[in-house]
């Protein structure tokens, strides 16, 4: 640490020394699965409790409509949980932004729901990686930040309850609060065990289609009848076809169908894509409006399609590589050594990237199979991250990197 300053400084020490692990086992002891609001609840709460340390203006904010489609095909509302939202110092002449999610992929109903020790320092729980030890490091950063003092840096926190189902209640809430802002960091942990960042991202895009044919019977008159279950196969194998370097394809599921003699009416298509750049993205976008039209014109049925890409593909332009070289070289002074590869997953940080923002989103802690009952979260790298982050936040503060 010989490269820090005497302010750099006093924030290791304050950021080494936060009760990381205490907060991660507090909040991971609470089921916050996206769809469990009872629980995502009492997580906003204990996160409220836990930023108010900070200054500036705290609030639980409720998540924007968003709507979802059933198996018969009828769009339903679907709830989410409230989102932390916290500024301090709007006026100050650098900005930057900071996300977390307090969701996890395991509901109320998963056998997986205890925290306990795998080994010596290796801590398992539903969400200790992802991203509750994040969270806790972004707070431990911003704590050792604010204790050193830094007027010339403002920011805005957000922590949405929706992240893992898509951030359909919450992706407004953070291109609002990305807006000015010099850069951003994403507390998902690293995309290797090793500390390794995430750097480009591909988009990512959910569709539910729904397929009105017309029923008859399968053995008196057939061919009056409308297959919607052979029109949502057809559809899938189409767009599979499709699929090629630049853009995934993966349909996911079809719902419909009836009794054996019933030629089925109705049936709904899921499918995801994933475009590898904002060009591929676009061409989705006219595949899914072709393919559609084919499908529907071949079987004589009406097609309705539901759904988005909820997360544009993030790619390495030049300010993210700059925002990444000053992560790697905060990481070098403080002995920590950091790369980045490119990955195939998404997070907030492609909807940030989508604002114009540079953003690093992997800052959280070292861990690994996460969305699985194995979770794991390396003990040790709270407080490297804590540290890392901390030194990240006051060079941008400084006008370095960007």
């Amino acid at each position: 640490m010989e490269r820090l300053d005497g302010r750099e400084r006093e924030a290791m020490a304050r950021a080494g020394e936060a009760p990381l692990l205490d907060q991660v086992t507090a909040w991971a002891a609470v089921n916050s699965g996206s769809r469990h609001l009872p629980g995502l609840e009492t997580v906003a709460g204990l996160l409220a409790d836990a930023f108010s340390d900070l200054p500036g203006e705290l609030a639980l904010k409720d998540a924007a409509p968003v709507e979802a489609m059933a198996p018969d095909g009828t769009l339903n509302p679907t709830e989410h949980g409230r989102n932390l939202h916290l500024k301090v110092r709007s006026e100050a002449p650098v900005q930057l932004l900071f996300t977390g999610h307090m969701d996890t992929v395991f509901g109320i109903d998963h056998p997986f729901q205890k925290v306990f020790w795998r080994e010596d320092g290796v801590l398992g729980g539903p969400g200790v990686a992802d991203m509750k030890g994040g969270i806790a490091v972004m707070l431990a950063a911003l704590k050792a930040v604010e204790a050193v003092g830094v007027p010339e840096l403002g920011y805005e926190v957000v922590i949405n309850s929706d992240e893992e189902v898509g951030s359909g209640g919450s992706a407004a809430l953070i291109a609002e609060a990305a807006r000015g802002k010099k850069a951003a960091l994403t507390y998902e942990p690293s995309a290797l065990p090793d500390g390794t960042l995430a750097g480009a991202r591909p988009g990512s895009g959910n569709f539910s289609v729904r397929i009105e044919g017309r029923s008859a019977h399968a053995g008196r008159n057939p061919e009056e009848g409308r297959n919607a279950l052979l029109a949502a196969a057809d559809l899938a194998l189409r767009l599979a076809a499709a699929k090629d370097s630049g853009l995934k394809i993966n349909p996911a599921k079809i719902d419909g169908g009836g009794p054996n003699n019933v030629v089925p009416d109705h049936a709904v298509l899921r499918v995801n894509l994933r475009p590898a750049t904002p060009e591929d993205e676009a061409r989705a976008r006219s595949l899914i409006d072709e393919t559609v039209a084919a499908v529907s014109a071949a079987h004589d049925v009406r097609i309705h399609v539901h759904g988005g890409f909820g997360r544009p593909p993030k790619p390495m332009d030049a300010r993210a590589q700059e925002l990444f070289e000053l992560v790697r070289r905060c990481g070098a002074d403080l002995g920590q050594e950091i790369g980045w590869r490119d990955t195939g997953g998404v997070c907030d940080g492609n909807n940030i990237a989508a604002c114009g923002v540079p953003v690093v989103d992997t800052m959280g802690v070292r861990g690994g199979s996460i969305h699985s009952s194995e979770e794991y979260l390396i003990t040790a790298s709270l407080a490297e991250r804590a540290q890392l982050s901390a030194l990240t936040i006051l060079r941008l503060a400084k006008g370095e990197g960007l």
